[in-house]
Formats: C-alpha cells, structure tokens, sequence
C-alpha cells in the first residue's frame, strides 16, 4: 500500500489497522480497524454499519449491473451484486435491520457523451434501489458533483469521512 494521496483527496497513510477497498471490491472489518477506498468518482462507495457489534463493510462500487457492460471480471464492482453480497456479509447472522448505510461518490467525471456522464447519477439510483429492497436505512450521503472522493468508515462510531481536493472533509 502506498503512503501516498489519493485523486479523491489526501488521506492518513494505511497501517495495519487499515483496510483498503478498491475499485469493484467489498471488505468487512471490525473496530478497530477502518476501511477505506480512494479515487470514487462516478463510483458510488456504499458502508454498511451495525452500532451493537461496531462491524461494517464497505464496496466500491463500479456501474448498476452486470447488463451496463460486456466486460467480466469482479462481480462486486455491480449494484445488484455489492450491495446485497455486503449486507449478507456485514450482518454475519445478526438481524439485518440493524444495519445502517452510508454512500459518497456518483460524480459525473466524463463530459460529452450522455451515457457515460449520467453513470454516477445511475450508480446512486442503483445502490439506493438495492438498499431499498433489503429495508437498509441510507442515513447520509454525499453524491454528484463533477469530483472525486475518498472516503473511510469508521467502526467504533459509524462515522464517514468524505475528503475531496476541492470541497475538504465532510463528516456524515
């Protein structure tokens, strides 16, 4: 892991206690571990959080589903695939009511051609439907924009913390 910023904004420097998601992955860790992924542009990066254990989860997510391309590779890097596959993953057999989401990124990063500007805002449209179907509560969010992000979870408390070149730090 480089110690190195990120085109999201600057970041402390991974530890062992840092755990980094990359584009079209998903984690799950625990306190006091933090986890964290960097360059979200159109990318939606979705936490799930369960305040009693102080687990969570974490997926950088790519496009909606797998029909949005004709390319293979990770199927966590889809909506439809992350986030139901994280919410299994973070609840690990407790209640998954308890679970509460976050999500940053949804930017509309390429100009000019009208699919690949509105991916970001279809990004956003798809991880809440997924959310929305397992009846997990998105609490905040910080979406849109023409920027890019990084952002880290924090388990003790929950807390996100949304850093960008141009806007700062954002707490949610």
């Amino acid at each position: 892991m480089s110690s190195t910023g990120d085109i999201g904004g600057l970041w402390a420097a991974p530890d062992e206690r840092t755990v980094l998601v990359s584009t079209g992955e998903i984690a799950v860790a625990v306190h006091p571990q933090r986890l964290v992924t960097p360059a979200l542009g159109s990318c939606i990066g979705l936490t799930l959080w369960d305040a009693f254990t102080r687990r969570g989860g974490m997926a950088h997510i790519m496009l909606p589903s797998p029909s949005e391309t004709r390319l293979g590779g990770l199927a966590d890097r889809f909506a439809s695939v992350a986030v139901p596959r994280l919410a299994e993953a973070v609840a690990g057999g407790v209640p998954r009511r308890r679970l509460v989401a976050k999500i940053a990124g949804g930017s509309t990063m390429f100009g000019g051609d009208a699919g690949m500007a509105s991916i970001g805002v279809r990004n956003a449209e798809a991880v809440k439907h997924e959310l929305g179907q397992l009846r997990i509560p998105l609490l905040a969010e910080d979406i849109g924009g023409t920027h890019a992000r990084t952002m880290e979870l924090y388990l003790d408390t929950g807390l996100v913390v949304v850093r960008s070149y141009r806007y700062g730090i954002r707490e949610l």
